[in-house]
């Protein structure tokens, strides 16, 4: 299964980080941090991520960005 991250799942849903904070109702800095490292989002925050950016949660990976750059890059 392709995963992206979750900056990658904001920017294909056409949101800017203001616009997309606005959505989840929280600040661009708390999205900012969240796509830098997602492994402790919040429950309220991972439920609405579907509705928000109309992508399964099974297609974001969740942890910290740069683990998800080693990945791929050594795959």
């Amino acid at each position: 299964m392709m995963q992206i991250t979750l900056r990658a799942a904001r920017v294909n849903s056409g949101y800017t980080l203001k616009e997309a904070a606005e959505k989840f109702g929280i600040s661009p800095d708390t999205l900012s941090k969240y796509e830098k490292d997602s492994t402790n989002v919040p429950r309220t925050f991972f439920i609405k991520i579907e509705k928000v950016y109309n992508v399964s949660v099974e297609n974001i990976f969740f942890g910290q960005q740069s683990d998800f750059f080693r990945i791929l890059n050594s795959a």
